[in-house]
């Protein structure tokens, strides 16, 4: 019995990833983004985790100086909480750590605007905002 209590804990942690990282306001959200995403491009295939992560961890030019990379305020480490540039706490973007991340549409094109502007110095491509949740949805 005391053996198979490590193997229980883990399925049971695996569900709860699992859960927390299908919402259907988040699966809603990607899946508008996809249809944009799509008739920008049509040879769009879907969204990358991977394509994600690197958009996150770059520095961009365009934006704000004092902003060149979603790590300046969320950190590298998307588990961890961020810091806004006033000192303000921002939660873990991690889904696997805060589960309503990017559940509510018009809180995610709200903070896609503002934080893609300074960053970027321009709006988000559907793609590059269907990666990066992709890849925060993965953490």
């Amino acid at each position: 019995m005391s053996r198979s209590l490590p193997v229980l804990a883990g399925l049971v942690l695996a569900l709860i990833a699992a859960v927390a990282v299908a919402d259907p306001g988040r699966d809603a959200i990607l899946a508008t983004l996809a249809a944009e995403a799509k008739q920008a491009d049509p040879a769009f295939a879907g969204f990358s985790a991977a394509k994600g992560q690197v958009f996150w961890d770059a520095s961009h030019t365009g934006g704000k100086p004092d902003t060149p990379s979603c790590t300046t305020c969320h950190t590298a480490d998307p588990t961890k909480a961020g810091q806004t540039r006033a000192g303000k706490v921002i939660e873990p973007m991690a889904v696997s750590v805060t589960p309503k991340r990017f559940t509510d549409a018009e809180t995610v094109a709200k903070w896609f605007t503002r934080n893609c502007n300074s960053v970027l110095g321009r709006e988000c491509t559907a793609t590059e905002k269907g990666d990066v949740i992709t890849y925060l949805s993965s953490k």
